[in-house]
């Protein structure tokens, strides 16, 4: 094997049929189902971590357990995610870490406070539960209340998934329930299949990243 072949990157999940993407070896198929699971793995993932209330979340602007699309420039547009008091998660286009990265710092460089912006990209897991009865899906892995009064497009929480604790991050498409799910990437596989095995009677299928 040439080393121009040879992946730069995997997910913990497995990829079959395999394509590459941005330097990562990534899930090739197109489901055309009403249900559909997906790695995500390889979108740039970066953690800020800084004071719950002070002028960092004002420049990020997006509050504690709510989401927001904005354009960092270099990085394109990112999803950024309140994920934990302190906490927010920046969710990029795959190969765009360092931008990301950049971006951020740069955005944060003026409210005087101390903060840290690290890459995850390579430590975490991020999969996408996409389909009108993805709640149901999840309803029988965790105890959170899925009910749009409850928690509508834009929400994100932590709890538990299948026993793992999971940034669940409610992210609906194209008007279709949606969710990202986050976790340490040493439970990937583990959370992937939980998901399947909860979702076989619903006819959920296995499909490619952004398809």
């Amino acid at each position: 094997m040439s080393e121009q072949s040879v992946p730069l990157a995997r997910s913990p999940v497995a990829a079959s049929p395999a394509t590459m993407v941005a330097g990562w070896e990534v899930c090739a198929r197109v489901a055309t189902g009403a249900l559909t699971l997906a790695d995500e793995t390889s979108r740039s993932k970066v953690l800020v971590r800084a004071p719950f209330a002070g002028a960092s979340r004002e420049a990020l602007g997006v509050p504690f357990g709510r989401t927001a699309r904005t354009d960092l420039g270099a990085a394109g547009e990112i999803l950024l995610v309140g994920s934990g008091p302190g906490e927010w998660l920046a969710l990029g286009a795959p190969g765009t870490s360092g931008a990301l990265r950049t971006a951020l710092e740069e955005r944060l460089a003026g409210t005087g406070e101390f903060t840290s912006v690290l890459d995850l990209t390579h430590g975490r897991a991020l999969l996408r539960l996409r389909g009108a009865t993805s709640p149901v899906v999840l309803a029988g892995l965790c105890a959170i209340d899925l009910a749009d009064r409850v928690t509508p497009d834009g929400t994100a929480l932590r709890t538990s998934v299948a026993g793992v604790v999971t940034d669940v991050v409610r992210d609906d498409v194209g008007g279709v329930r949606s969710y990202l799910l986050h976790c340490e990437r040493s439970s990937g596989q583990y959370l992937f299949d939980a998901l399947l095995d909860a979702g076989s009677r619903s006819g959920i299928e296995v499909t490619g990243p952004g398809s």
